[in-house]
């Protein structure tokens, strides 16, 4: 299959991957990825196609209701976790335990958490990676340049506002689907 994604990724789609693809050699077992900007449903199969061409597992994380028949199965194969938005449980909390009960779980979100224009992203992504003690790597969903483009993993700080403007400056000038929101 990967020869499969490969083809569509690079000759029929015309995508190109820059920066650290060494995450896929299973160096990093445990990472919050973040992708943006999250303009389209079109960042979903990009992101499914990348991790094929790059050969990493990713998860995410839905509600509980969406792993159930018919469709459990295919989310759970995806690397779908579920948890229960309903609990009392802080969400931070039950989403750190995911990464202590994995030997591997790189999970991904969109920091924006909307496919909208947003002027703040959402925090906690970041403090599920401090929480969970694992860094944080980027990759941009650039469709003006057909580019998807991945950091360094980065390991939050202490220091909020400077860790979200080295994140956010990773992005910077990178178009989404819908530029608009970009």
């Amino acid at each position: 299959m990967r020869w499969l994604a490969k083809l569509f990724y690079f000759k029929i789609l015309g995508w190109q991957i820059s920066g650290n693809t060494t995450f896929s050699k299973n160096s990093i077992k445990k990472a919050v990825i973040i992708a943006a900007p999250h303009t389209s449903w079109h960042d979903f199969y990009i992101g499914v196609l990348l991790r094929a061409v790059v050969g990493v597992k990713t998860n995410f994380i839905g509600k509980k209701e969406l792993f159930v028949f018919p469709f459990g199965w295919f989310f759970k194969m995806l690397g779908g976790a579920p948890i229960n938005r309903h609990s009392n449980e802080n969400k931070v909390d039950a989403i750190a335990k995911l990464f202590e009960n994995h030997d591997k779980f790189r999970m991904t979100l969109a920091p924006e958490g909307t496919r909208k224009k947003v002027d703040i992203w959402r925090t906690g992504f970041y403090y599920i990676a401090k929480k969970a003690n694992v860094p944080i790597i980027m990759f941009t969903l650039d469709f003006e340049n057909k580019q998807n483009k991945i950091s360094e993993p980065f390991y939050p700080t202490n220091n909020v506002e400077a860790d979200f403007k080295y994140m956010q400056n990773f992005y910077k000038g990178v178009k989404g689907k819908i530029s608009k929101y970009s």
